[in-house]
C-alpha cells in the first residue's frame, strides 16, 4: 500500500471520506477503431498528435489515479500508444460498449483496483481537474456506485440530440439522462427555470464515468433495461437497478469529437490553449 500513497499528493493522502482514500484507482480509455460516426478517429491527428494521445496525456495529469491504460480491440491504435509510452490491454472485438471494454481491461490487468474511471478517448481535451473531482466524489459518497460530471449547458445547444443531458436531485444525484430536451415542459419549448429557479442551468453529462470495482463487475452481468435500450444511455441501467450515481458539476466545458466537423474547432481550442501555457511559461522566466 506504501507505494500507492507515493504517488498520490499529499492533500488526497490527508483526505477523508466515505471510502479508503488510500485505495488503489485505475483510469482506462476505450478506444475503438471502427466508430460508425467517424472511423479511426481515435487516430485523427489534432495539430499532428493523434486523438488519443492527447486525451491520454491529460489523464495523466489527473493527482488521484495510479495508472492511466488504453484499451483497444485494434492493433493501429494500441501500437501509437505504444510507441509513445502508454500502457495497453487488448480487448475483444465485440465489446458492446465502453463500460464493458473497462471491465475486461481491468480483469486483463491482473491487479486489484477499488475505483475504475472511463476516460472517453475522445476527449482530448478532457481537465485532469474534473477526473479528480468525479474521483472525490465517489469517494466522498459511500451510498453510491458510481459517480459521473456534468457542466452548464449553452441554451442553443440544450435541444442537440448529441448532448447528452443530465437531471439531479437535491443531494447532486443523477434522477436521469437523455439526449432530448431535460427536464422539458408542457409547451414543448426549451426556455429558463420559472422563478426562483432562473438561474439554474440545463446539464450537459460530461464523458466521464467512475466506479466502485465490485459495481463495475456487477452491471456487467445485469441485462439491458428498458430506458438505456430506448435512450441508448448506458448509464440508465444504473438508475433503472436502483443504484445511486453521484453527479459533480464543474465549470470544464466539454470539447470531444463527435463527427470529422468538429476536429477544426478542437484544433483552434488546443492551439489557444498551447498558447496560453506558452505565455504563461514566458512570463515565469521573466519574473
Amino acid at each position: 500500500m506504501a507505494e500507492t500513497v507515493s504517488c498520490r499528493s499529499e492533500k488526497q493522502a490527508s483526505r477523508l471520506g466515505g471510502r479508503d482514500v488510500l485505495a488503489a484507482l485505475v483510469g482506462i480509455l476505450p478506444a475503438r477503431y471502427d466508430s460508425s460516426r467517424f472511423p479511426g478517429k481515435p487516430l485523427i491527428p489534432l495539430l499532428g498528435k493523434p486523438m488519443i494521445l492527447h486525451t491520454y496525456d491529460q489523464a495523466c495529469k489527473a493527482t488521484t489515479l495510479d495508472a492511466v491504460v488504453v484499451a483497444t480491440d485494434d492493433e493501429r491504435i494500441a501500437s501509437v500508444c505504444r510507441a509513445h509510452g502508454a500502457q495497453v490491454v487488448m480487448t475483444r472485438p465485440d465489446c458492446p460498449n465502453g463500460t464493458e471494454r473497462c471491465e475486461e481491461a481491468v480483469q486483463a490487468l491482473g491487479k486489484q483496483y477499488d475505483i475504475v474511471i472511463n476516460i472517453q478517448g475522445d476527449e482530448p481535451l478532457i481537465d485532469p481537474g474534473t477526473i479528480d473531482a468525479v474521483v472525490t466524489a465517489l469517494q466522498d459518497s459511500p451510498d453510491a456506485v458510481y459517480s459521473t460530471a456534468a457542466t452548464p449547458l449553452a441554451t442553443d445547444e440544450v435541444a442537440l440530440r448529441q448532448r447528452v443531458k443530465v437531471a439531479t436531485d437535491a443531494q447532486g444525484y443523477a434522477i436521469y439522462f437523455s439526449r432530448g430536451v431535460l427536464p422539458h415542459n408542457k409547451d414543448g419549448v426549451v426556455r429558463s427555470y420559472p422563478a426562483p429557479w432562473t438561474e439554474k442551468p440545463y446539464l450537459l453529462h460530461l464523458g466521464l464515468q467512475c466506479y466502485d470495482r465490485a459495481f463495475l463487475s456487477k452491471y456487467c452481468k445485469m441485462p439491458a433495461t428498458p430506458l438505456m435500450a430506448m435512450e441508448d444511455l448506458e448509464q440508465l441501467k444504473v438508475l433503472e437497478n436502483g443504484y445511486k450515481m453521484k453527479v459533480v458539476e464543474v465549470s470544464h466545458s466539454a470539447h470531444g469529437v463527435d463527427v470529422p466537423e468538429d476536429v477544426a474547432s478542437i484544433e483552434r481550442l488546443l492551439t489557444a490553449q498551447a498558447s496560453a501555457v506558452g505565455a504563461v511559461a514566458v512570463a515565469v522566466r521573466q519574473a
